[in-house]
């Protein structure tokens, strides 16, 4: 009951910005506003997208429509990894936010039952759900932080963060840069990939574990 409402907690945080707000930043920073915005800055519009993408972590910024417009600016490319690179900075903060309160904390929010249940969880299956939630709306910072509360392994955390975010950067980059009149196909792409790359992360993160592991026994 108790990580239901911590959940709860987490979803109610990160939408009361967009209560706050409404549609403000939504229209501000959509479509051919979006890119007319961002070229304004000239030299910086790159520092100044990325900064946007991970101010969605406390303000309703539409993250998904930077990546599309550093996609038309910058090309699919460079665009991509931009996008990707912002995108990994807010689930790295959002992990490392609640990461930090400590196991103490976290138990006496959760509770130590369901604190345990949530740890099994991303133990076994965090990787997936941190990959697949970056493309969607809400999920990635709820998932990021849940992860911190478990105290998920940051190497499996940051690896899985890392992929989905580059998938997701590159998905919508292209889809502002060949001018697709859906974003659709980019969160359908940002989430398949991942999933479909994940098993192959997790089985070389597991080997180097045994590598290192027996390097250990033989010292």
């Amino acid at each position: 009951m108790r990580l239901t409402l911590v959940i709860i907690g987490l979803v109610l945080i990160f939408t009361a910005p967009l209560l706050i707000f409404g549609e403000t930043f939504d229209v501000a920073l959509s479509g051919d506003e979006a890119v007319a915005r961002l070229r304004s800055y000239g030299h910086w519009t790159w520092a100044v997208a990325i900064g946007l993408i991970v101010a969605d972590l406390v303000l309703p910024i539409p993250a998904t429509a930077i990546m599309t417009a550093l996609g038309i600016i910058y090309g699919p490319i460079v665009g991509g990894l931009m996008s990707g690179v912002a995108s990994f900075l807010a689930g790295a903060i959002a992990y490392s936010a609640t990461r930090l309160m400590g196991h103490r904390a976290a138990a006496y929010l959760v509770g130590e039952a369901d604190l345990a249940k949530t740890h099994r969880f991303f133990e076994r299956a965090g990787g997936f759900a941190v990959a697949f939630s970056r493309p969607l709306p809400l999920l990635p910072e709820v998932t990021a932080c849940l992860a911190g509360l478990a105290e998920m392994k940051r190497r499996v955390f940051f690896t899985a963060l890392a992929i989905g975010s580059i998938v997701t950067g590159f998905a919508f980059a292209a889809v502002g840069h060949f001018g697709a009149s859906s974003p659709a196909m980019a969160v359908v792409v940002g989430a398949v990939i991942p999933i479909a790359v994940w098993p192959f992360a997790r089985r070389l993160l597991k080997d180097d574990e045994t590598a290192a592991g027996g390097e250990s026994s033989e010292r």
